[in-house]
């Protein structure tokens, strides 16, 4: 199994900071957002690598980082070819990308290189085991606010995905889906075909709009805290969090 990471994105609303670095590289307690992530996911048997998928801009960071790394699997970083923020692929298409940049033909675990979970992913690749289908994480959101900047989802009684909808002005759910995703082997054509047949293609959630209404997609309450670091009061908040000054 592959896990992809991505990492292409600009982080313009943490500008000077990520003007001329990554988001993903920035430091949290002593290591880097992207190595809090890893730490967990390369201990877990069935990933056999890590694609980075970054853009022009920052692509040879990401490969000093890589070449000072001391992971249990091979690390490959991938340039999208973007440039700028106005100029970027998009999440959807940076997937697409890696799928076929590096051949894959088995399952993937896809996750935001931006985000820190106070969790391990274990439980998560387990249950998509245990589904037989492609999954995602999602957590209850009781704020109306928060819901329509999110993505949210409509289950059924066994959490099978009927429906989801990025950023609802009327959301339907307190199902808010976070940006952490397994996709079986099985559904990779239709993850290729994608953007050809309409998904939208900037946030990663819209290739689970897309891909609840062809296959079977089952979510995942997560078992603790996530952390997305969108801008500066969110990185400060998250540095807090991990020295332990605020719970």
């Amino acid at each position: 199994m592959k896990n992809i990471v991505l990492a292409a994105g600009y982080a313009t609303r943490l500008y000077p900071l990520t003007e001329n670095f990554p988001k993903p590289l920035l430091e949290v307690n002593g290591k880097s957002i992207l190595d809090h992530l890893l730490s967990d996911l390369d201990v877990l048997d069935k990933i056999d690598e890590h694609i980075i998928v970054s853009n022009a801009k920052y692509a040879e960071i990401f490969n000093e980082w890589a070449a000072k790394s001391t992971y249990q699997k091979p690390i490959r970083v991938l340039n999208d070819g973007s440039v700028s923020n106005e100029t970027r692929l998009g999440a959807v298409r940076d997937i697409i990308f890696a799928l076929d940049e590096c051949e894959v033909d088995e399952d993937i675990i896809v996750v935001a290189g931006d985000n820190l979970l106070a969790f391990s992913f274990s439980h998560f690749i387990d249950f998509a085991h245990e589904k037989n289908a492609s999954a995602v994480m999602v957590h209850f959101e009781k704020d109306v606010e928060e819901l329509r900047r999110c993505g949210v989802m409509i289950p059924d009684e066994n959490m099978r995905i009927i429906s989801m909808e990025e950023k609802p002005r009327e959301p339907k759910s307190n199902w808010c889906v976070g940006s952490f995703y397994y996709y079986k082997k099985e559904d990779l054509p239709l993850i290729r075909a994608s953007v050809e047949d309409g998904c939208g293609v900037d946030a990663p959630g819209s290739l689970v709009c897309y891909m609840c209404e062809k296959t079977a997609v089952y979510a995942l309450e997560m078992p603790g805290a996530r952390h997305d670091i969108g801008g500066f009061d969110s990185y400060e908040e998250v540095k807090k969090i991990y020295k332990g000054i605020i719970k």
